[in-house]
């Protein structure tokens, strides 16, 4: 795990924010297509996981993306102001 953990934080700062943002909202939305799926019909519930946990991901990491290069780009300035 902690071999994991190096490689990902070896990344540049907005592809590791996209694998971050990808993963904690991909969970997030996997649980929500869980659940949801338990309530609407039980026997078909795994296939609301993938419907909701995907775009969840996706959405997720064009955020985490997003934020990555604002964040970069406001060290960039930082940094060139002394």
């Amino acid at each position: 795990m902690t071999s994991l953990g190096r490689n990902v934080a070896a990344l540049p700062r907005p592809v590791r924010w996209c694998v971050v943002g990808t993963v904690a909202v991909g969970l997030v939305g996997c649980v929500v297509g869980l659940v949801l799926g338990l309530r609407a019909y039980p026997p078909t519930a795994w296939a609301a996981v993938f419907e909701v946990g995907v775009p969840a991901g996706c959405v997720g990491g064009l955020l985490g993306l997003v934020a990555g290069l604002v964040a970069q780009r406001i060290d960039g300035w930082r940094a060139a102001r002394g």
